[in-house]
């Protein structure tokens, strides 16, 4: 549940509160020490947490509180507010998208001037955005890849009723999933959770998509981060057909003759290898009798995610919880355990397997990358490194030779991370001129909102 904390003297009626309010959905103590009465773009550096932050129109701040690090953006007080009450909402249905902790707002500097609202998330731990997985040396189709992720996002926001209205790569986070990425929502301001969204109010977002991110990655290709062969046109066509076709595969019904209940599974089967668990499904027949007609009815995303977290306690992205799904079975089975309960195969190759390896990760690297990716990646090197030399590769042997050619490429050093953060503050503007004096967006009279019906 929310709290709300009024500094003395603070009252409801004022139109701009003389003293400082934070509403948090969870109390952290260390919150009322920080220096709410400065500018956010003026707060001491050893409070900074030196991360990589995407391009925003407002000023951003990591910083460390407690042994928390959060995300501080300094908005007007009623796009926090907004945008506090969307992530909540989207918390509580489980999407991907950043955890709202507070909106500070009645913040004033030492001369009594007002100061713009802050909201508070948590900083998505082993995130990146993408113009920093780009400063990187990555696989020539990480385009594609970042695209996919999305595309997997919009559907599953659409699907829930959130129309997002600024759909973009800046607007979103990545984590890695084994070889692809997923993508969390960070901004949400101009969004809007609704019972179900038209047609128009989909293709709206989608056409938007397809716009910024095509002027994002030509962007990237005149600052040379962007591999020459790959056309910007292609990769932001890519995202609407992966997003039609993705679209289509959760909800269009299929027609079946009563002998062909087989195909059924095979639905099931398809939108599980997909990483979607369907839990219901409308089944009805024609008129004539001579069709069965079925189309999903709940479909949830996270198949094996919740099937690994279920044996292990594990709690990772999908594709990682494939891979590591795959190596419990190949336990299992050169153990000669396929009569065994799952969950004690689990529990031992927890202990003989998976925990030694992710215990070798160097202590620099355990704040850049995850441990079930850290796995996937090993496995993946072992792999390589078997076909080479014709045998089978001792797993403590590749872990080493993965730690010392392949996992340095994750390291952003501070001349690269200075470059992004400069980069990152080149696309502040100034909020006032942006919203107006009405001190927000109202997507009410937004003039492209008229599509939203058709």
């Amino acid at each position: 549940m929310a709290t709300s904390v009024n500094a003395e003297g603070d009252s409801d009626d004022a139109a701009e509160p003389q003293a400082l309010k934070i509403t948090a959905a969870s109390s952290n103590p260390k919150m009322f020490t920080l220096p709410w009465y400065q500018p956010l773009a003026s707060w001491p550096q050893d409070l900074l947490a030196n991360l990589p932050r995407g391009i925003s129109r407002h000023v951003v701040r990591f910083v460390h509180v407690g042994d928390e690090v959060y995300a501080m953006k300094e908005i007007t007080k009623q796009m926090a507010e907004r945008e506090y009450e969307n992530l909540r909402r989207l918390q509580k249905l489980e999407l991907p998208a950043v955890t709202p902790i507070a909106v500070v707002t009645g913040r004033h500097d030492r001369n009594g001037e007002p100061l713009e609202a802050i909201l508070v998330t948590k900083h998505l731990k082993f995130s990146l955005p993408y113009r920093a997985l780009f400063a990187r040396n990555l696989r020539p189709d990480t385009a594609e890849r970042l695209i996919d992720a999305l595309a997997v996002l919009m559907v599953r926001l659409h699907l829930a009723g959130f129309y997002w209205g600024d759909v973009s790569l800046s607007n979103v986070l990545f984590l890695r999933d084994a070889d692809a990425f997923t993508a969390f929502l960070v901004d949400a301001e101009t969004g809007d959770l609704q019972i179900n969204l038209t047609e128009g109010q989909r293709e709206y977002d989608i056409d938007l998509a397809r716009t910024n991110i095509i002027g994002e990655l030509m962007d990237l290709s005149y600052g040379k981060l962007l591999p020459g062969d790959v056309d910007e046109i292609e990769i932001g066509n890519r995202l609407v057909d992966r997003y039609h076709s993705l679209w289509s595969a959760l909800t269009d019904t299929d027609k079946f003759k009563p002998d062909e209940m087989w195909k059924i599974e095979k639905r099931v089967n398809k939108l599980n290898d997909l990483g979607f668990d369907v839990d219901e499904l409308e089944m009805k027949t024609t008129e004539d009798g001579k069709r069965v007609l079925v189309r999903p009815r709940v479909v949830d995303a996270g198949y094996a995610s919740r099937k690994l977290l279920r044996l292990t306690g594990l709690d990772v992205q999908e594709n990682q919880a494939r891979r590591l799904l795959n190596d419990l079975d190949a336990y299992r089975a050169s153990t000669w355990r396929e009569g065994e309960d799952l969950e004690i195969v689990a529990t031992d190759w927890m202990r003989e397997v998976f925990e030694p390896t992710v215990r070798m990760i160097p202590r620099e690297y355990r704040s850049q990358i995850q441990p079930a990716q850290f796995f996937h990646e090993v496995l993946t090197h072992r792999w390589y490194l078997a076909e080479k030399a014709g045998h089978d590769v001792p797993m403590a042997e590749a872990v080493k030779s993965y730690i010392d050619n392949v996992l340095p490429n994750y390291k952003l050093d501070d001349k690269a991370i200075s470059a992004l953060l400069e980069e990152a503050d080149s696309g502040v503007i100034d909020d006032d001129s942006t919203y107006g004096d009405d001190d927000g967006y109202d997507p009410d009279y937004d003039p492209d909102a008229v599509v939203w019906s058709h």
